[in-house]
């Protein structure tokens, strides 16, 4: 049976749709970072997103390959994330997505070191014949949060995001916004497959005691 991080980490990825205070630990993962509209067409977010699943995917069938990685399990890919943030606005404002800069990652499990990531890279871009150069290792401590399950589409995410504002503010918290703390989701549902009004996705807040 291959390890499911949605599964094993349930507390990161499976929030209820109530807001709740957590401590997120370091964790490293696959990033490409990137300006504009995430909905343009062939735009620099669906081409980041290509990219990182094809180093991704890399990773998770190195095992029948040449290639060996120290310490490796069979494994779920897990989900796609992001985090998201405006140069002229603390939090998100969502009617104005040409303004939006972002990093999309995919956690990495333990056992993948940068050695492995790098082999990855070359490896896609050979394969694939697509230039996976932008994609990155990085760590993210993300540390105190408040999160929640946002049903339905992305612009309906303001109203999510309120209740966890009054969540916060009942229990002596405030949002903690940064250059290195930032707005957070993480996808589980396909948006290619599933209706919108359907969707999950969880909310991530940096925040801090007020």
């Amino acid at each position: 049976m291959a390890f499911d991080f949605k599964k094993e980490y349930k507390e990161y990825y499976m929030p209820k749709n109530t807001p709740e205070i957590i401590n997120v630990p370091k964790a490293n993962y696959l990033a490409v970072r990137g300006k504009g509209d995430p909905n343009e067409e062939d735009g620099a977010y669906q081409k980041a997103i290509s990219i990182l699943y094809a180093v991704a995917y890399t990773l998770k069938m190195s095992y029948k390959t040449d290639y060996k990685i120290e310490g490796f399990f069979e494994y779920v890919v897990p989900p796609l994330e992001g985090f998201w943030w405006q140069d002229s606005f603390d939090g998100i404002d969502y009617t104005d997505k040409s303004t939006f800069n972002w990093i999309s990652v995919i956690r990495l499990p333990d056992f993948v070191s940068e050695k492995d990531f790098q082999w990855a890279v070359g490896t896609a871009t050979k394969k694939k014949k697509m230039d996976c150069s932008s994609c990155e290792y990085l760590t993210i401590d993300e540390g105190l949060c408040v999160q929640i399950m946002h049903s339905g589409a992305f612009d309906d995410e303001p109203a999510t995001v309120a209740l966890m504002d009054s969540y916060l503010a009942e229990n002596g918290y405030i949002n903690d916004f940064t250059e290195t703390r930032l707005h957070h989701e993480i996808y589980l549902s396909d948006a290619r497959k599933i209706a919108p009004e359907k969707w999950k996705t969880v909310i991530r807040h940096p925040i801090r005691e007020n």
